[in-house]
């Protein structure tokens, strides 16, 4: 009884051992098999981005990128698109170049449809929105978008949000003594229309050390085309100094100025107040 046993143990375990190197195979089998699988196409074409969002001062060109997903082609492709959406063009956009194509130049990965927001700010912060759809490419080896249904990169979502009268990107201009400064890319932003802050007073001012310093400044907008700018502290000044001031808004140009004046305790302990004329055009 005891020698059975151990002979069906032993039996047991050749077909383990069998089993064992069955499966080794097979493994090896599927591991060969998966080293051996590449992808073998189609190759296509999707947007680069599914959504996009800018509000409408935004004042450069937007590109909406669509890229090729293989290799690099020596011919030009041409991809088809549609347009449909609440965005309504030559009000909330203009499309630069030829609307309804997009060319990916030969030896490239990528083309683009450049996009113009308009800026049609009336302080009624709303949103509209576009959606850009690829519906065909040239040539014809290439498919358009992933998946069987071509589903995934086909389409992408472009929104548009509402800025307030004053929203927008500006360049600062400053006369300090004799001399002119001037300062690119100064945003000026709201959540109501009515309280505003400006992103960078620091045009040339000389109590500052460095033009790196960038303190931010509080005004508001009066409803009849004059400015507030409240009195109020700043990290980059004393605490002892405050910033106060008025100004306008031009609405033909939608050029804002600035009266600043500033209140200081220089190193003899007293009160000095020092005043500059500031104007921030648009870019």
């Amino acid at each position: 009884m005891k020698l059975f046993t151990t002979n069906k143990h032993i039996r047991f375990g050749w077909g383990g051992l069998l089993m064992a190197v069955v499966l080794g195979w097979a493994a090896i089998g599927c591991e060969e098999q998966d080293l051996d699988r590449t992808f073998a196409g189609p190759y296509f074409v999707r947007f680069t981005d599914t959504t996009l969002t800018f509000r409408e001062s935004y004042n450069q060109i937007v590109p909406i990128r669509v890229h090729n997903v293989g290799p690099v082609l020596t011919e030009a492709i041409r991809i088809n698109y549609t347009v449909s959406g609440t965005a309504r063009e030559g009000r909330d956009y203009a499309i630069q170049g030829e609307k309804g194509i997009v060319v990916i130049p030969a030896n490239k990965s990528f083309g683009q449809i450049n996009i113009r927001l308009i800026n049609n700010a009336n302080n009624i912060l709303e949103s509209q929105s576009l959606t850009f759809t690829l519906t065909g490419v040239s040539p014809a080896s290439l498919r358009v978008g992933l998946a069987p249904s071509g589903a995934l990169g086909r389409s992408m979502r472009f929104t548009i949000n509402d800025d307030c009268l004053f929203g927008g990107t500006y360049t600062g201009t400053s006369r300090v003594g004799n001399q002119n400064f001037t300062y690119q890319n100064i945003d000026i932003s709201s959540t109501d229309c009515k309280q505003y802050i400006l992103s960078n007073w620091n045009i040339g001012i000389p109590f500052f050390n460095f033009d790196a310093i960038k303190p931010t400044l509080r005004f508001v907008d009066n409803g009849d085309n004059t400015i507030t700018v409240p009195a109020q502290t700043n990290a980059e000044l004393g605490s002892t100094d405050t910033l106060r001031g008025n100004g306008a808004w031009n609405p033909r140009d939608r050029r804002i100025t600035l009266n600043l004046q500033f209140k200081l305790r220089l190193t003899n302990n007293r009160d000095t107040t020092l005043s500059y004329t500031q104007t921030y055009t648009p870019q």
